[in-house]
């Protein structure tokens, strides 16, 4: 079945593991395939294939407030979506899109599937459209996931260098949530796939409680045998003072996964995800 997955992004972080999955899958990165350029969707068999899959996106949220950024946010998280939602539906295939929590405020305790948008950011408009523009596809799945986790330049990365110099950060401490690990997304994937689930939206992130950046920070460092570091909470208001270009950020990344288990979906606590990471790391 994996030689008919096509995998955008496969130099982030979830393409990176989709490919350790579906080793037969055709991973393509932004110098194979211009996501955002019509003439890459009809350079392709599209026959060869029966899902695609999107873990492309552009990222950087303080990077999408420049009137740059924006317009690279919208051509990759938006209109490229529309082109991969119109190839799938020419082609019949199932599209699956990785969204973010970024959609929403963050206002919500928890967040559900089927709220309105309310994004704060240039970044998470980009991605609600992007979001639109998937659900057009018959045969979608749109995952909403947050503060991924896998290989390449992530906060636990960033956390550990910091434990190796012997530095004491001071970290954000009102914006909660949950890690979620891309071996919990491809398993997430692979389950919606191989089981049949019924197409839409879906939350997905690992399960555990919800917690701040400054605690998963004091775990980390429990962890890594750090406890000797200390962390400093701050607000984010007060983190981001006096610095120019930042984009808002929802304080509150608490999302549903009622939808995702009665899919049969069994979820991964991202404690012990953080553990087997560390371990690898």
């Amino acid at each position: 079945m994996s030689k008919s997955y096509f995998i955008t992004g496969g130099n982030g972080q979830l393409g990176r593991a989709l490919a350790r999955q579906y080793p037969l899958a055709t991973v393509v990165d932004r110098a194979d395939f211009d996501i955002t350029n019509p003439a890459s969707y009809e350079s392709v068999d599209w026959s060869l294939y029966d899902t695609f899959i999107n873990a492309a996106g552009m990222t950087d949220v303080d990077g999408a407030e420049t009137p740059e950024g924006r317009e690279l946010a919208w051509n990759v998280n938006a209109t490229a979506v529309g082109l991969m939602a119109a190839t799938a539906t020419r082609h019949n295939l199932t599209l699956i899109h990785v969204s973010s929590d970024y959609v929403f405020d963050g206002t919500k305790k928890p967040h559900l599937e089927d709220e309105p948008f309310t994004p704060l950011s240039a970044y998470g408009a980009s991605k609600a459209a992007g979001d639109v523009a998937a659900a057009t596809a018959p045969k979608h799945y749109i995952l909403r996931t947050t503060w991924v986790i896998g290989e390449g330049k992530n906060f636990v990365r960033t956390m550990l260098g910091l434990a190796e110099k012997g530095i004491s950060p001071t970290v954000v401490s009102d914006q909660v949530g949950r890690l979620t690990f891309t071996s919990e997304l491809v398993r997430i994937i692979d389950h919606l796939l191989t089981t049949g689930a019924p197409f839409g939206t879906y939350n997905a992130t690992n399960d555990g409680p919800v917690t701040s950046w400054a605690d998963i920070t004091r775990r980390i460092f429990e962890l890594a045998g750090r406890s000797d570091l200390t962390v400093t909470d701050i607000s984010t208001d007060d983190y981001f003072a006096g610095k120019d270009g930042i984009a808002p950020r929802p304080l509150g990344s608490d999302m549903s996964l009622d939808k995702l288990h009665q899919a049969g979906f069994e979820s991964q606590n991202w404690e012990y995800d953080l553990k087997s990471y560390l371990r690898m790391s």
